[in-house]
């Protein structure tokens, strides 16, 4: 069967959305076990302003793409085509998967407020500035892919905002690993860790204050207090 062109908008009667015309680009330009850059992807679709993300929905249609964070021989802006999935440009086969059904208002209060109407990837609040002064954040609700202690995949809720959601970095979570991570922490780090868990919020010792302040210095400043801590080792 012939494929359709990556190029085209439409075949017959039936519109060809962006992830649709994605994966056909994947294939026809592209090619199974090659690498591509995220530039080169825009670069092909300067009119869809979000394709890095249409692109990651084809992971929901069995499409194996890889980023540096699952391929170690990749750099940051670069993937690797692994394999195809459903053929996503044939009607019907774009449908989204269940994870995708629509949040209701109650889910969308419920994951706000346990999230403190922050980002859980940045950090920002509702209607907060971003340091560079372009623009107020907006808070939306994902969904994040999860690898559950037993292997299975799930999608969790959580707080992200606009400019966030926007981004081309794979966030799925390896809770095992987080797990196993914290199986390793010495019984301190453990006490430390559980507080800032419980409280959602990193605190501060009186050491990490002071190295912060340090940073601050002007040289002469930093050499007083380097001579200050030689004299007390004295």
């Amino acid at each position: 069967m012939t494929l359709p062109s990556w190029q085209e908008t439409s075949v017959g009667n039936h519109k060809l959305g962006s992830k649709a015309r994605a994966a056909l680009w994947l294939i026809q330009e592209v090619g199974e076990g090659n690498i591509f850059t995220v530039a080169k992807l825009r670069e092909a679709f300067p009119e869809v302003a979000q394709i890095d993300r249409r692109m990651r929905d084809l992971r929901d249609h069995g499409w194996e793409i890889l980023t540096s964070r699952e391929d170690p021989e990749l750099l940051q802006q670069e993937r690797r085509f692994v394999s195809r999935g459903k053929d996503v440009w044939i009607p019907g086969q774009a449908k989204a998967p269940s994870h995708k059904a629509s949040i209701t208002s109650a889910q969308r209060a419920r994951v706000m407020q346990a999230d403190g109407h922050l980002c859980r990837t940045c950090g920002i609040g509702v209607a907060e500035s971003y340091e560079d002064g372009v623009e107020q954040s907006a808070l939306n609700i994902a969904r994040r892919q999860v690898t559950l202690p037993d292997g299975s995949l799930t999608h969790q809720l959580i707080t992200e905002c606009k400019r966030c959601g926007r981004g081309s970095v794979d966030r799925s979570v390896d809770l095992p690993a987080v797990l196993s991570r914290i199986e390793s922490l010495a019984p301190l780090e453990r006490s430390v860790l559980s507080g800032w868990v419980r409280n959602d919020q990193r605190t501060y010792s009186s050491l990490e204050v002071l190295w912060g302040m340090y940073r601050t210095l002007p040289e002469n400043s930093r050499k007083a207090v380097a001579d200050a801590l030689d004299g007390t080792d004295d």
